[in-house]
């Protein structure tokens, strides 16, 4: 086993299956001076399975309910010069982690930090899908009151990546719904449960069909919803001019062109002759 260096170790851990951890991980598990851990006794179980011994180390918790003044020990302990993994209950840390309110504070105090890289449902649900996977947005979970919701679906609506969502299974049903209204019911979507565990499942379809599978199903586990992007706009001069002059009122013409130009995916040339215009009129 190789030495663990001084610093904030983050170690991703199985979603499911608990053979997923990487030697990385387990390195860092065995070799660090203090484990920090979302859920100490899912660190203790898996440290168990893999037969990495405690030996009298410190096994301290941060979650959300943590505190000041459990993030101002951790960072006492980093300034001493201790090693510290940090370990996510399940998946990598700081995606939907507490860990990043540690990670921000460390990395704001220059102390050292690295990661022992692994299992993570957005990006398994991702190869699994069949969806687009050249660009992606992750947008965590949804906010569960209906307004708010709403309003966090029509953010996202025109965004041109594939969307990857997390969701309580009490919820999912409601957010299909809700999908299919503001996204449009045809948009291609996947739904994946309990990923790399017992009951895996994957079920595809248009958001309308989704929202007839679940339908009267009591679902259960970890849930990830993942959404095909949004079909491209087609741009006409009215529309190129309204982003223009939004563009010109901070930006050059030459910037303003190219700014709208990418945003709406038509040709440079022609939106920079009509900003010329719009700038002349």
């Amino acid at each position: 086993m190789r030495a663990i260096s001084p610093g904030l170790h983050l170690v991703s851990t199985p979603i499911g299956a608990a053979r997923d951890i990487t030697l990385h991980a387990l390195d860092v598990l065995a070799g660090a001076d203090v484990l920090v851990a979302e859920d100490t006794r899912t660190l203790r179980h898996l440290m168990e399975i893999h037969g990495i011994p405690l030996n009298g180390r410190q096994v301290i918790a941060y979650h959300d309910h943590s505190g000041e003044g459990q993030m101002q020990r951790l960072l006492g302990l980093l300034a001493e010069g201790r090693s510290l993994a940090y370990a996510s209950e399940a998946g990598t840390p700081l995606i939907s982690d507490p860990g990043f309110e540690l990670a921000r504070a460390v990395a704001a105090a220059g102390l050292p930090m690295s990661a022992a890289p692994g299992p993570c449902a957005a990006i398994c649900a991702l190869t699994l899908s069949g969806l687009p996977s050249d660009r992606f947005l992750f947008a965590g979970f949804p906010p569960s009151a209906q307004g708010a919701r709403r309003s966090f679906l029509e953010d996202l609506a025109t965004v041109q990546a594939t969307l990857i969502l997390y969701e309580s299974p009490k919820r999912l049903a409601a957010l299909l719904t809700e999908m299919a209204a503001t996204l449009g019911a045809a948009r291609q979507a996947v739904v994946c449960r309990e990923l790399t565990k017992r009951f895996e499942e994957v079920m595809r379809g248009s958001l309308a069909d989704l929202v007839e599978q679940v339908d009267g199903r009591d679902i259960k586990g970890e849930i990830v919803v993942l959404v095909d992007r949004a079909a491209p706009v087609e741009a006409d001069d009215t529309t190129i001019a309204a982003a223009l002059d939004q563009a010109l009122k901070t930006m050059s013409v030459k910037d303003a062109a190219t700014f709208v130009s990418q945003t709406l995916g038509v040709s440079r040339k022609i939106v920079y002759r009509i900003a010329l215009d719009r700038s002349q009129g």
